[in-house]
């Protein structure tokens, strides 16, 4: 392949980009100073300076880009091919291909769509594109543009030309899960503007799998949002949004395909930086922390969370077999385990066979002895078949109010915590 400075064509290739925003720096010294009249030379000479007003600061100023530059991970890469023919006859068959090179891949750019096929250029005549390209791959990218076209002597002929440019990181994304005992999965994502400049979060948002549901706690009961109405970040900055993730019903009541349910979804990132450019960036799969389960898992499926004294206290509890064998089991319930219980009522009951993967459900009353939060505890299961116990401590709470308690005075629904599942 021959150099391209003696090719019938020129091949130029720009990449289009918005201009950055610069502010002058303005350092002076005394005449008598060691550096006299240099600094002084150097502002008259900047480009961002006023004339006769070098000493003072005129604000930014929008500097074209002056070299290929870096790309932002999840940025749309642009550039502009352009062919010529700086000849002084046609070139016949003159066609050009783009294609992007990365560490790992090698992707075709559209180019020329327009065109059935090869064409002629005549003298001074231009055959240009504009490409656009989404970058998902961080490191070292290559655009190689290649032309063919045929000479006056009937022979084909080619030439290359590549520009490196580099993709890196714009955002630093860092999550936290916390399970919670209700099976919900609470996930804390914390974002970080990690570019030379500000930037506009237009769209977090997270998209569940195929197992849950999310529900966004990044939004005031009035429905708007705990941020401003435009969510700007500056270099280092960071911001955190939160987010409730809870199991589909028939994920929820199997334990198996509960524990096996890890994927959570993806984090959808929409930014712009200050001067619009927009960029998207969407993280791998996000994966629960392992849920560890013991033989049984006891839960609160239905339960008040205020009475009043002297009435009768029911809640439905819910026993799942979350071992791999056959159990049959005797529920306890003994209210003279601890000194000053503050409620009364003992019960027995044969829950029978239960399966592996099964569940059972049934019901209980307790009596409160007393004002104020007290708390249910000391539930006993028995497995018949291996004569082992199985013990449930603090596993609902209630609020005991008074005779003359009236609900539309005094709400305490959204305080009280009254389901809280447990495993042995």
């Amino acid at each position: 392949m021959a150099d391209p400075s003696e090719h019938l064509l020129a091949l130029k290739v720009m990449r289009l980009t918005r201009p950055t925003l610069i502010s002058p720096q303005i350092i002076t010294a005394e005449a008598k100073d060691l550096p006299q009249n240099t600094f002084e030379h150097i502002l008259k000479s900047s480009a961002t300076t006023v004339q006769d007003s070098e000493t003072l600061a005129a604000g930014q100023f929008m500097q074209l880009p002056q070299s290929f530059g870096n790309i932002y991970l999840g940025e749309t890469f642009s550039s502009y091919v352009c062919v010529h023919n700086c000849r002084t006859h046609p070139v016949n068959n003159v066609s050009v291909k783009a294609d992007l090179q990365s560490n790992n891949t090698r992707i075709n750019l559209p180019i020329h769509a327009d065109k059935q096929g090869p064409v002629v250029l005549h003298p001074d005549e231009t055959l240009d594109d504009v490409i656009h390209h989404e970058v998902k791959e961080i490191g070292t990218h290559i655009l190689v543009c290649e032309v063919s076209y045929m000479t006056p002597a009937g022979l084909e002929s080619s030439f290359r030309k590549f520009f490196k440019f580099q993709v890196v990181k714009p955002l630093d994304v860092k999550t936290k899960f916390y399970n919670a005992e209700t099976d919900e999965v609470y996930l804390e994502a914390q974002i970080q503007n990690i570019t030379v400049g500000p930037i506009c979060l237009e769209k977090v948002e997270l998209e569940s799998s195929e197992q849950y549901t999310v529900v966004s706690l990044n939004n005031l009961p009035s429905g708007e949002s705990v941020f401003s109405q435009r969510t700007m970040l500056q270099p280092m900055n960071s911001c955190q949004f939160l987010y409730c993730i809870k199991p589909l019903p028939a994920i929820l009541n199997d334990p198996m395909a509960l524990k096996a349910a890890n994927n959570i979804g993806k984090l959808d990132i929409v930014w712009r930086s200050n001067l619009g450019e927009r960029g998207r960036l969407q993280t791998s799969q996000l994966q629960r922390s392992p849920i560890e389960y013991g033989d049984l898992r006891l839960t609160v499926i239905e339960a008040n969370s205020t009475v009043k004294i002297g009435e009768g206290f029911d809640f439905k509890c819910r026993v799942t077999n979350t071992s791999e064998r056959s159990m049959d089991l005797v529920m306890n319930l003994n209210t003279n385990a601890k000194v000053g219980c503050g409620y009364t009522g003992q019960t027995e009951i044969s829950l029978g066979p239960l399966e592996p993967g099964k569940y059972k459900e049934f019901n209980l009353t307790v009596c409160p002895v007393r004002l104020g939060l007290i708390t249910i505890t000391n539930l006993q299961l028995t497995d018949v078949f291996m004569k082992r116990k199985y013990e449930f401590d603090d596993f609902v709470q209630v609020f005991v109010v008074d005779e003359d308690y009236k609900e539309d005075d005094f709400q305490l629904d959204k305080y009280v915590r009254y389901s809280i599942p447990q495993s042995v």
